[in-house]
């Protein structure tokens, strides 16, 4: 019976591409009930991610232009989901 590996779905842009980076060590995460990135600020997660964006950036761009994608990604995400209700 063969099997059949599953594939992750191919990365279109740049900013896909440090949002997947990013949700991969764990510097951020989605709201499982309504889908938003949220900003974990683990400083650590964060280090990770840019160290695979400094030595593996995608083809044809440069290292310091995919640390600035993933900059841009975590300036434009906070750390709650708008829709959820406040913990207050």
């Amino acid at each position: 019976m063969p099997m059949t590996k599953e594939r992750r779905p191919r990365i279109r842009t740049l900013r896909g591409w440090a949002i997947a980076v990013l949700n991969d060590a764990g510097a951020i995460r989605e709201c499982e009930e309504h889908g938003w990135m949220q900003d974990r600020a683990d400083r650590h997660a964060r280090e990770r991610a840019f160290d695979v964006a400094r030595q593996n950036p995608p083809d044809g761009v440069p290292p310091e232009a995919a640390a600035a994608a993933m900059e841009e990604v975590l300036d434009g995400i906070g750390d709650t989901c708008p829709e959820c209700p406040s913990r207050d």
